[in-house]
């Protein structure tokens, strides 16, 4: 009997899809947004360039879409923060987490390549803003609005500009380098946070 079964092309086109994202990430951590090229993510993912070319029109691209593919692995479940009824513990768990997420150094690398992806490329920024910080942003808003109908929160509390209260001053200190990342640092900017958007 013959075997009448075709290749799955399209297994083959996403292990090389995922071939292509893992490499990408590991070489920005390894070598730095500056220190990689297409020929190098090639090589590392055992790809053809034009394989990624197909794909995506440059290195910018393919290093965004490596930082976005991070989110396929929480198996479609909704991003949520947690709510244990005391707002101050969860957003002290939530802030202290992001700060071990920035000061790991392979996170480090690859949220610079993505700034520096980003930063004179608008077509590429608003997907980031779209597609990587909006379902992080609704999720912590959502978990701000629950708090503020618990209570916990001034009924009149901007919540928007609470979320910039407590993240702006971290992005700004780790953009810049300009002082430590630590976890009483986290836990200062939620009390800054609360005494300023608290009942």
């Amino acid at each position: 009997m013959t075997d009448n079964k075709k290749p799955d092309h399209s297994r083959r086109k996403e292990r090389s899809r995922r071939a292509i994202l893992e490499a990408t990430r590991a070489l920005v951590a390894e070598e730095g947004y500056d220190g990689i090229s297409i020929e190098a993510i090639a090589s590392r993912a055992g790809v053809g360039k034009q394989t990624i070319y197909r794909r995506w029109p440059s290195k910018d691209a393919v290093v965004f879409a490596a930082i976005l593919a991070l989110g396929e692995n929480r198996d479609g479940d909704d991003i949520a923060l947690p709510d244990t009824g005391d707002l101050r513990a969860d957003l002290r768990l939530v802030l202290r987490a992001t700060v071990e997420e920035f000061t790991d150094p392979a996170f480090d690398r690859l949220m610079r390549a993505v700034n520096t992806a980003v930063s004179d490329n608008e077509t590429l920024a608003a997907r980031y803003r779209e597609e990587f910080a909006r379902p992080l942003d609704e999720a912590k808003r959502a978990r701000l609005l629950s708090a503020r109908e618990a209570g916990e929160l001034s009924p009149d509390a901007d919540l928007d500009l609470m979320l910039e209260t407590l993240y702006a001053p971290l992005f700004q200190r780790w953009l810049h380098r300009s002082g430590p990342l630590t976890a009483e640092y986290a836990d200062a900017l939620v009390d800054t946070a609360l005494r300023a958007f608290g009942p």
